[in-house]
């Protein structure tokens, strides 16, 4: 190849990109624009804690948790911080290591966010539950001090048994 024609085709190459470039772009649609990486232990803050949020991490294959059954459940709770890593902020109790909580599903024994978030769980399941203050503590601060008025809770839930 001649170098001329070597030379020609880099100005080609050049004023193609240069007119591409002075094109205004079409608008991107959904589907062109990436998603943002997702960065473990970033300053983005998780989703609002307005209405309970449940998230199946592991879908259990057993029986199911419907109300007025007796649920046997391992828990771990912190208070919810949307910038926190993996939004947990203070574990103030977990039965990791003891015996499963066990409770009557539906009959208020425990918060409106677990009777409402554990509803439907199949054992062997796992789910992390988001919960509002007003379907925890509310205003006043839960038995035993660690945790504050008005507080959002973000629990990780691990379906045992169901009788």
């Amino acid at each position: 190849m001649q170098r001329s024609s070597i030379f020609a085709a880099v100005l080609c190459a050049l004023a193609t990109s240069l007119a591409q470039a002075q094109t205004p772009a079409a608008p991107a649609t959904p589907a062109d624009v990436p998603a943002p990486p997702m960065v473990v232990g970033s300053a983005t803050p998780g989703p609002a804690a307005e209405q309970l949020i449940v998230i199946d991490n592991k879908v259990g294959m057993g029986r199911e948790a419907t109300t007025g059954s007796t649920v046997y459940m391992h828990y771990s709770g912190w208070l919810y911080r949307p910038l926190a890593k993996q939004m947990h902020g203070k574990l103030f109790d977990s039965s990791v290591g003891r015996e499963p909580l066990d409770f009557i599903l539906g009959a208020g024994r425990v918060i409106k966010g677990w009777d409402q978030g554990i509803q439907g769980m199949r054992v062997g399941g796992k789910r992390t539950l988001i919960i509002p203050a007003e379907l925890a503590y509310g205003s006043r601060a839960a038995p035993g001090g660690n945790i504050p008025p008005n507080s959002a809770l973000i629990f990780d839930v691990e379906l045992v048994d169901v009788k």
